[in-house]
């Protein structure tokens, strides 16, 4: 049996012999266009003498003439036209390089992670997202979904740049602005004592069994404060972990539940369950954004954050000292809880 030759070392040894500079490329193309060394070295800016022997020295990396030599200039050879092409390419491959670079630099692509709640999720985020995508079509958000809380200690530990959160969980050491707010309304079965009023209140409210949603949630969180506050005592057995799994157990009977009025209109199609405005300045939640500091934000990440702060600002729901699509520049550095009367 004949043994085969393995042609990798053979490969590599060609491959360490070939060296050349974008400035050799370019001499190469653009001698092959005007027919000339003298002229390409003047099109480059290069001495005559240091772009002939650049030539030459390009020439003998490959083993071959890419040139012929006539009376009135240089012709490209078969093997210089063939080489041409790759030449053009790789030019061509190094200008897409720098001009991903730029984007780059300037924040029209890269990804930006982002951690929001699961109601800014639901009501807000898909529209911004798609926004997004069409003023910076370079820019990949990655969105992670948690809790309120989860979202702060996303944000904190650096695992996502951006986080939008309830503003009620507390104050957090990072740069943040208003986002958005919404109004929660009770959901209740069909044939519920609740069931034939038109407004409820908190203290309707507490008597009742509640589905809450998951620990950490800031809509649990923030109904167990009132009910402490008013000496009362929550009574919520069941936790699950999406407005979903909530609205099918009150659907079921099993209890009743607070959602935003945007998710409700999701949810209640089918006539599942009735739904009642709340009374109260309570009932009405603000949504904080938060960042990490400008020194740890890439430019596409402050480039998203100005974009999501933007619509709060032109809606006039920002607070005193915001400014428009400027993320760098947080509002406060601790976001305030919501009253909670």
């Amino acid at each position: 049996m004949s043994s085969r030759t393995d042609p990798a070392p053979a490969i590599a040894q060609t491959l360490d012999r070939i060296h050349f500079d974008l400035t050799t490329l370019r001499l190469f193309e653009a001698t092959a266009e005007l027919g000339a060394v003298t002229k390409a070295a003047e099109r480059i800016f290069l001495a005559p003498a240091a772009a002939s022997r650049r030539i030459q020295e390009f020439e003998a990396q490959f083993g071959i003439p890419l040139f012929e030599r006539l009376p009135h200039g240089m012709a490209l050879t078969d093997a210089g036209r063939a080489l041409l092409a790759h030449v053009r390419s790789m030019m061509h491959s190094v200008a897409r390089m720098q001009d991903d670079a730029t984007a780059f630099r300037q924040g029209n692509m890269g990804v930006v992670r982002l951690a929001a709640c699961t109601s800014a999720v639901l009501q807000f985020l898909a529209q911004d997202i798609r926004r997004c995508q069409d003023e910076h079509p370079g820019i990949k958000i990655d969105l992670l979904e948690a809790n309120s809380q989860g979202v702060v200690e996303a944000v904190t530990r650096g695992v996502a740049f951006i986080g939008i959160y309830e503003s009620t969980l507390g104050g957090t050491m990072l740069p943040t602005q208003p986002y958005r707010q919404d109004r929660l309304v009770l959901a209740v079965p069909h044939g519920h004592a609740l069931a034939r009023k038109q407004r409820a209140t908190l203290e309707d409210i507490l008597p009742h069994e509640v589905i809450g949603l998951s620990e950490g949630a800031a809509l649990s969180l923030a109904l167990g404060r009132l009910a402490a506050q008013s000496g009362q005592v929550l009574h919520m057995r069941v936790m699950v972990r999406s407005f979903h799994s909530m609205a099918a157990m009150i659907a079921q009977g099993i209890g009743i539940g607070l959602m935003p009025d945007k998710v409700a209109d999701l949810l209640v199609g089918d006539d599942r369950f009735k739904t009642l405005p709340v009374e109260g300045e309570w009932a009405t939640r603000r949504f904080v954004l938060c960042h990490q500091p400008a020194p740890a934000m890439s430019v596409s990440g402050m480039a998203v954050a100005a974009m999501l702060a933007a619509p709060a600002s032109k809606t006039g729901k920002a607070g005193k000292g915001a400014r428009p699509g400027k993320a760098s520049r947080p509002v406060s550095q601790n976001a305030k809880p919501a009253s909670a009367k």
